[in-house]
């Protein structure tokens, strides 16, 4: 058993500790990616696909164009693309389908993964590795380290703690203030 105290400092710790083994070089390439894109598409499932959807909100704060992939309005990707997708196991089979037939058009592919190495990883032209543990590891991938939480709820939490950090990156080089932001949040709530 723990106190409410303990498991908090437990997850804490461990979201620093993972956030501190991301690769700043694969962030910044990560940046490269989303500044040259001419629109972007985001896509993920479960958990991970909350944070996507999180990230297409900033992402459209930030006056870019961006898409969720499965809405009604999403255009069709095209060759100066970019398909952002967020998988721990890399290996969703409708993601994996999504990032072959996106391949296939000519965009290009930026993974946030814990499997760098898993199927998706391979099409992905920039990965970004969140070195935490997902409960759909294959072949005895080991964890990269244990945690104290449940299933893959470290990589969602790093997951969308970096697309928030990517956020500030990009208002850092473009110059844009949160004001500015702002003033392009929705306001028919």
């Amino acid at each position: 058993m723990f106190t409410v105290r303990e498991a908090v400092a437990g997850i804490v710790s461990e979201v620093s500790d993972c956030l501190g083994r991301v690769s700043p070089e694969s962030l910044q390439s990560a940046l490269a990616e989303l500044g040259r894109a001419r629109r972007i598409f985001l896509l993920g499932a479960g958990r991970s696909g909350l944070g996507i959807r999180g990230f297409a909100i900033r992402l459209a704060h930030l006056g870019r164009p961006a898409y969720l992939v499965g809405e009604t309005t999403t255009p069709p990707i095209e060759p100066d693309d970019l398909l952002v997708i967020g998988s721990g196991s890399g290996r969703t089979v409708s993601l994996l389908a999504m990032a072959a037939r996106a391949k296939k058009t000519g965009a290009r592919i930026l993974l946030f993964t814990a499997d760098v190495h898993s199927p998706i990883g391979q099409l992905a032209d920039c990965r970004v590795e969140i070195p935490a543990p997902t409960p759909k590891a294959v072949g005895g991938q080991p964890a990269a380290r244990p945690s104290v939480q449940p299933m893959g709820s470290l990589f969602e939490q790093c997951l969308f703690l970096l697309l928030d950090l990517l956020v500030m990156l990009m208002m850092q080089e473009k110059g844009i203030q949160a004001q500015e932001m702002f003033a392009r949040h929705a306001n028919l709530e």
